[in-house]
C-alpha cells in the first residue's frame, strides 16, 4: 500500500490540476456566452425604434377598451378618453391586443392611425399619431451595463486565477447576477429574444440579493455557534425563499394575467417587492459584515470584511437609500437617479480584493481616497452649478440662458478651486480618519524635518525610534544602524534599549546593521545580517514588508519566518549619499493590524530625513573624535611642554611673548598670565636681551645659541642663575617665519657641579703636590726641631742665643702647621673620633672665641639659630675650624664694622647652617676661585689662601655642601648643608646592609 501511494497522490494532484482547468474553462465560457448575450441585448436597445399610442389598453369580453391615457400624448389630444372601445385600426377590425400592437410595430415614426371607436354605442373615427416608444436613454444602459460588464470579468478573473477556491465559485455566481441586473433589460417587443432578456433580467434581479447575503454569511468565515450548525437548514433557506416566492409569483403572473393594464399592474408590484428585497438584502449582509468585524479575531479576516464593507457601504447603500427603497415604496425616482447603480460596480471590485486578498492593509486608504476623489468631484459640479446659476442670476437676462462665456469662467473657477479643495477634504478625511493621532502623524513630518538640528548620534535615534514608535502606535521598533555608525564587535546593549558604538565609517558597505535603539523587546533584538535576503533588499534600497505576499516572495522563507517570530514586519532602509545607513525595523499596530501604504510612505519620508540627520551625526561624531583626539594631542603637547624642567617662551615678530611655560615661570619667577602680552625687554634684563638678539641677528634662519648668561630671577627672594640659552624660528606650514622660540636652561647647578668637579681634580693635584712637598720637608724640620730643643735643653736663658733658638724653635712649630695643613688637604678623610655634635654648640663656641676680635672690629654678632639644635655627625674640633675660619673671613671683610649673621635651621634631612656679612663683598672674578689652595684676596702677609681651603674639605668630609653668594659691595653669605646624624645613621646601616 505504501508504494502506491506516491502515484496516488500524482493522480490526486493531476486530478485537482484538471479539475482546476474544468471550473476555470467553464467559467470563460459562462462569460462568452454572457458577453454574446449582452452584445445582442445592446443591439436591440439601440436599434428598435418601436411606436406608442400613449393609451394603455385591457382586454375585456367587448373589446380592447382604453384603460387609461397619458395626457401628454397624441391620443389625448386627438379626443381618446377612458372607456372607448376600439373597433378597427385603418378599416382593420381589431379584437386582440396582439393584433393592434402588430399595427403599431408596422407603423413609422410620424404617422398617424385612423382608430375606429365606439362611445356611447356610437362610432367615432379619430386620427392619432404615433410616437417613439419612450424605452429609456441608451447612454445610461450602456453606463449601466458597463458596471455589470466590469463586474463580470471581475468574478471570472478571480475564478480563473483560483479555481479551486469556494468563496470564488459563489463571488463569481454573484457576479454572473450582478452582470444580469445590468446588462439585460426588455424593450417591450415581446418577442422570443426580449422574452428571453425579460427572464434573464428578472432571474438576475432575483438572484443577486440572496447570492450576497448568503456571501456575507460565510465569507471569510463562517458565523459561530447557532448560525454555524443551522447555516444549511435553517437560515439559507430563509434568505432564498424570498427570491422563488418573488420568481413564482412573476412566472405566474406573466402566464395567467392578460396583457394590458392588469398584467402592468401585476408586473409593477412585482418589481416593488423585488426593489425592496433588495435593498434589504443589501442592508442586512452589510449588517452583517459590520457584525462581523467585531466577532472575527484574524487579522487577515478582519482586512477582508473590511474590503467587503468598504465596497457595499460605497457601492450599495447609495442605491438602496437612492433608489430601490423610493421605488420599492411606490415612489417614482427622479430623473438619472438609475446612476446611482453605477456605484454598485464597486461591490465585485471590493469583494475580489478581499478575496485574492490585494492590498489588504491598504483598505482604509483606498477607501478614503475613493471618498476623497468622491467627495471632491461632487463639490467640483457643485461649485461649476452655483457659480453659474449666480452669474446667469446676476449678469444675464431671461432671454439669455446659455452663455458660453458663464459656461467658460464657471470652468475656470472649478479648475482654480480644484487644488485647494482637495487638499481641504483630504485634511478634513484625514483629521476625520486618524482622529488624535493626525496631529502626531504631521508633528512627525515636521519632526523629521528637524532632526537635522540634533547632531547627537545617541540623542537623535532614541527620540527617532520613541516618536516614530508613538505616532504609528506600532508594537515594537528597532533602529538598525550600518556599520559606519555602530562599528562594533564588542557592543554591549543596556537596559535603556541602546548599544554604544564606536564609529568605523570604511566598514560602511559591509558589516550587519546593528541593533541602537529599540522599543518594545523585552530583550535585544538581533542585528540583521547583510548576506541574508532582507539585507540584500536594504542594500539594494529597497522597502521590504513582509506582510505584503509581493515582498514575501522576494525573500527567503528561512528569513521571513525567522522576522515574523520576531515580530518585526516592516524594513525601511535610510538611505544616504554612499548608500544604507540604517534601517527602520517595526512591527505590526498594536491592534495587530498592518500598517498602511500611507503609514509607509510617511516612514520612508521620515527615514530620508534620518538618513541625512545620521549621517550627519555620524559625521559630527567623527569630526568630534578628531576634534577629542587633536585636543588630547594638544594636551599631549602641552603637558610635555609644561613638564619641561627648563624655560619655553614663544614671542611674536614685535619680540611679544605669546608663550610661557611652567618651567619658566618656575626658573624665572614670572607668572604666565603677566608674561603673556610683554615684550623680552620688559621681562629680561637689558644685556641679557641684546646678546640674545645679538644671536638671533647672526642666525636668522637657524638656531642660535647663547652660554653662560648670567641672569638674576624675578622671584621675591632674587636668585643669580647662569643659563643658557636657545633661539629657533617659529615657522608657519607656508615656510615663513610667524616668531620666535626661546628655551632657557637652568644650567647654575651644572656650572657648580663642573666647578667642583674641576676644584676636586685641582684639590686632587695640588694634595699630590703638598703631600710629596710636606714628606720632604717635615724630615728637616723634625731635625732642625729636635736639635734646636736639645739646644735650648742646655742653654742659658740670658744668653741672646737662647732667644734666637727660641724663634727657631717657634718658626719650626708653624712650618710644621703649615706641613700638617698640607697634609690634611692632601689626604681628607673622616677622623675615628667623629660623633654627635649640637651644631648650635659649635657654633656658640667658635663666637665666643673671636668675640674679643669681633668686638675690636666694631662687628656686631645676631644669632638665630635653631632650638632645639640641630645635631650632625663629625668631628667637632674641624667643624670649629671651619666656622672660625668663616667667621674669621667675615671680620677681616668688614674693615669697618657690620653685622655679622650666623643662622642655623632643618631642610630636608639636613643642617643649613647661614654665616652672612655686610662686608665689602667678592669681585665675580674671583668667586670661581674663593676654594683654590693658597688663592687669596688678602695683602701680602695677610693670609695663606688655606682657610677656605680647608673649609671646602671639611664640609666635603661630612659629606656637605657649601655655596657662597656675594654682590660687591652688598656683602657676603656662605651656604653650609650637612646631614643629620640620624640620616647619617641611616646611610650606614644601608651600606652595611648591601654590602657583603
Amino acid at each position: 500500500m505504501s508504494a502506491k501511494s506516491p502515484t496516488m497522490k500524482r493522480r490526486y494532484r493531476g486530478g485537482d490540476y484538471r479539475g482546476d482547468w474544468s471550473r476555470a474553462l467553464l467559467a470563460v465560457a459562462v462569460v462568452a456566452v454572457l458577453l454574446c448575450l449582452s452584445v445582442a441585448n445592446a443591439v436591440v436597445q439601440s436599434t428598435w425604434s418601436g411606436v406608442e399610442d400613449g393609451i394603455l389598453w385591457e382586454e375585456r369580453p367587448d373589446g380592447l377598451v382604453v384603460a387609461a391615457i397619458d395626457p401628454s400624448a397624441p391620443a389625448a389630444a386627438a379626443g381618446v378618453v377612458p372607456g372607448d372601445v376600439l373597433l378597427a385600426v385603418d378599416g382593420v377590425p381589431i379584437e386582440q391586443r396582439r393584433e393592434l400592437l402588430l399595427r403599431l410595430y408596422a407603423a413609422r415614426v410620424g404617422a398617424t392611425l385612423d382608430y375606429t371607436l365606439l362611445r356611447a354605442d356610437e362610432a367615432r373615427l379619430l386620427t392619432v399619431a404615433v410616437v417613439p416608444i419612450s424605452a429609456g436613454s441608451f447612454p445610461i444602459y450602456m453606463a449601466l451595463a458597463s458596471v455589470g460588464l466590469v463586474g463580470l470579468l471581475v468574478g471570472a478573473a478571480v475564478r480563473v486565477r483560483r479555481p479551486g477556491h469556494q468563496a470564488t465559485l459563489h463571488f463569481f455566481w454573484l457576479t454572473v447576477a450582478f452582470f444580469g441586473v445590468f446588462a439585460f433589460s426588455y424593450v417591450g417587443r415581446f418577442d422570443l429574444l426580449d422574452w428571453f432578456f425579460f427572464w434573464a433580467d428578472e432571474v438576475a434581479t432575483l438572484l443577486v440579493a440572496p447570492l450576497f447575503m448568503h456571501f456575507a454569511l460565510v465569507f471569510p468565515e463562517r458565523a459561530p455557534g447557532w448560525l454555524r450548525h443551522r447555516l444549511g437548514s435553517r437560515v439559507l433557506p430563509i434568505v432564498y425563499a424570498p427570491a422563488v416566492i418573488l420568481g413564482l409569483v412573476q412566472a405566474a403572473t406573466v402566464a395567467n394575467t392578460p396583457s394590458g393594464a392588469p398584467f402592468q399592474q401585476a408586473v409593477e408590484r412585482i418589481w416593488n417587492l423585488e426593489h425592496l428585497y433588495l435593498a434589504l438584502c443589501t442592508l442586512g449582509g452589510l449588517a452583517l459584515m459590520v457584525s462581523a468585524l467585531r466577532r472575527v479575531r484574524s487579522v487577515t479576516s478582519r482586512r477582508q470584511l473590511r474590503w467587503t464593507v468598504s465596497g457595499a457601504v460605497l457601492g450599495g447603500l447609495p442605491f438602496a437609500l437612492a433608489y430601490a427603497l423610493p421605488y420599492a415604496l411606490g415612489f417614482d425616482p427622479a430623473l438619472g437617479l438609475e446612476l446611482t447603480a453605477v456605484p454598485l460596480g464597486l461591490i465585485p471590485l471590493a469583494f475580489a480584493s478581499a478575496i485574492i486578498r490585494y492590498r489588504l492593509r491598504d483598505v482604509e486608504v483606498i477607501v478614503k481616497r475613493s471618498v476623497v476623489y468622491a467627495v471632491v468631484v461632487a463639490a467640483m459640479v457643485g461649485i461649476y452649478l452655483a457659480f453659474e446659476w449666480l452669474a446667469t442670476a446676476v449678469f444675464l437676462d431671461g432671454s439669455d440662458r446659455n452663455n458660453t462665456i458663464i459656461a467658460l469662467l464657471a470652468t475656470a473657477v472649478v479648475v482654480l478651486l480644484a487644488g485647494p479643495v482637495t487638499r481641504t477634504i483630504q485634511t478634513m478625511l484625514d483629521r476625520l480618519y486618524y482622529r488624535d493621532r493626525f496631529d502626531y502623524r504631521r508633528a512627525l513630518v515636521r519632526f523629521a524635518q528637524d532632526l537635522n538640528a540634533d547632531l547627537d548620534l545617541e540623542r537623535l535615534s532614541e527620540r527617532l525610534v520613541q516618536r516614530v514608535a508613538s505616532t504609528l502606535t506600532v508594537d515594537r521598533m528597532a533602529l538598525l544602524l550600518g556599520p559606519g555608525l555602530a562599528a562594533g564587535e564588542g557592543a554591549e546593549a543596556n537596559g535603556n534599549g541602546r548599544v554604544r558604538e564606536s564609529f568605523d565609517a570604511p566598514s560602511l558597505m559591509r558589516s550587519d546593521f546593528l541593533p541602537i535603539r529599540w522599543v518594545g523587546f523585552d530583550a535585544p533584538p538581533p542585528s540583521l545580517s547583510r548576506a541574508s535576503s532582507v539585507g540584500e533588499r536594504m542594500a539594494g534600497r529597497h522597502t521590504v514588508l513582509l506582510d505584503d505576499p509581493a515582498h514575501r516572495r522576494q525573500c527567503a522563507p528561512r528569513d521571513v519566518a525567522f522576522w515574523r517570530d520576531q515580530g518585526l514586519y516592516y524594513f525601511v532602509p535610510c538611505i544616504a549619499e554612499e548608500g544604507v545607513i540604517a534601517v527602520l525595523a517595526l512591527g505590526r499596530k498594536g491592534s495587530g493590524e498592518p500598517l498602511s501604504s500611507e503609514d509607509v510612505s510617511l516612514l520612508t519620508a521620515v527615514a530620508g530625513q534620518a538618513a541625512t540627520a545620521l549621517e550627519n551625526g555620524r559625521l559630527y561624531g567623527q569630526l568630534h573624535e578628531k576634534a577629542d583626539e587633536l585636543d588630547r594631542m594638544r594636551q599631549f603637547s602641552e603637558n610635555i611642554i609644561e613638564s619641561l624642567s627648563d624655560g619655553l617662551a614663544v614671542v611674536d615678530l614685535e619680540d611679544r611673548v605669546v608663550r610661557w611655560n611652567a618651567g619658566l615661570e618656575r626658573m624665572y619667577g614670572v607668572p604666565r598670565l603677566e608674561a603673556i602680552g610683554r615684550r623680552l625687554d620688559e621681562l629680561f634684563d637689558p644685556a641679557f636681551v641684546d646678546r640674545l638678539r645679538s644671536a638671533r641677528r647672526e642666525n636668522p634662519q637657524s638656531q642660535g645659541d647663547v652660554y653662560r648668561a648670567p641672569l638674576v630671577s624675578r622671584h621675591a627672594e632674587p636668585r643669580r642663575l647662569l643659563v643658557h640659552a636657545e633661539l629657533a624660528p617659529l615657522l608657519t606650514p607656508d615656510g615663513e617665519t610667524g616668531g620666535t622660540m626661546l628655551i632657557v636652561v637652568d644650567i647654575t647647578e651644572r656650572a657648580q657641579l663642573e666647578e667642583q668637579v674641576q676644584l676636586s681634580e685641582k684639590f686632587a693635584s695640588i694634595g699630590q703636590l703638598a703631600a710629596g712637598v710636606a714628606h720632604e720637608v717635615k724630615t728637616p724640620l723634625t731635625g732642625i726641631s729636635s736639635f734646636t730643643q736639645t739646644l735650648l735643653s742646655g742653654a742659658d736663658p740670658d744668653d741672646p742665643r737662647t732667644r734666637m733658638l727660641h724663634k727657631i724653635e717657634r718658626q719650626t712649630f708653624r712650618a710644621a702647621k703649615i706641613v700638617n695643613g698640607l697634609l690634611h688637604l692632601a689626604r681628607p678623610g673622616r677622623s675615628e673620633s667623629a660623633g654627635p655634635v649640637p651644631i648650635n654648640t659649635v657654633i656658640n663656641d667658635v663666637l665666643g672665641l673671636v668675640e674679643h676680635q669681633l668686638e675690636s672690629g666694631n662687628v656686631k654678632v645676631r644669632r638665630e639659630l635653631a632650638d632645639p639644635s640641630p645635631v650632625i655627625q663629625g668631628v667637632e674640633f674641624k667643624l670649629q675650624q671651619v666656622f672660625l675660619n668663616l667667621c674669621l673671613n667675615a671680620r677681616d671683610a668688614m674693615s669697618s664694622g657690620g653685622w655679622l649673621t650666623v643662622s642655623t635651621r632643618v631642610a630636608g634631612g639636613n643642617a643649613v647652617i647661614e654665616v652672612a656679612d655686610t662686608g665689602a663683598g667678592i669681585a665675580p672674578e674671583h668667586l670661581s676661585r674663593i676654594y683654590d689652595p693658597f688663592y687669596t684676596t688678602k695683602p701680602a702677609g695677610q693670609g695663606t689662601g688655606l682657610g677656605l681651603s680647608i673649609t671646602y674639605g671639611v664640609v666635603r668630609e661630612h659629606e656637605g655642601t657649601i655655596e657662597c653668594d656675594s654682590q660687591p659691595g652688598q656683602g657676603t653669605r656662605f651656604t653650609l648643608s650637612l646631614p643629620l646624624a640620624t640620616t647619617v645613621t641611616s646611610r650606614s646601616r644601608v651600606a652595611e646592609a648591601v654590602l657583603p
